[in-house]
């Protein structure tokens, strides 16, 4: 299963040189990666990234994540996916841009 974290380009960017990142501050105050699931990824756009371009999508496979990812309880009770440890260049399964077009972040078809 592919889960999916939203990046600004200078969080993406230092992913690309160092192989490895906290997250992005919010992540890093709270102690975990943040990730969301195909279903709930729009939402957390809308809700965390209201207005911004140049955003990076980042897919990952949840299961080669092993241990490090739970599955809590968060957003209207939804289970999402947050990852204990450093998250790695090599976790990454695909990246892609994620363009603002009229106010909304046009995602790639076929989201699973």
């Amino acid at each position: 299963m592919l889960i999916y974290k939203i990046f600004r380009a200078p969080e993406w960017d230092a992913l690309n040189r160092a192989g490895v990142t906290a997250g992005a501050p919010v992540d890093v105050a709270d102690g975990f990666v943040h990730f969301s699931t195909a279903e709930t990824v729009a939402e957390t756009a809308a809700k965390h990234f209201a207005g911004e371009d140049g955003l990076i999508l980042i897919a990952c496979e949840a299961e080669a994540m092993g241990e490090a990812l739970k599955w809590e309880v968060s957003r209207g009770g939804a289970l999402f996916p947050h990852l204990y440890r450093e998250m790695r260049i090599a976790d990454v399964a695909w990246s892609k841009p994620l363009p603002l077009a009229g106010g909304v972040h046009i995602f790639p078809e076929g989201l699973s």
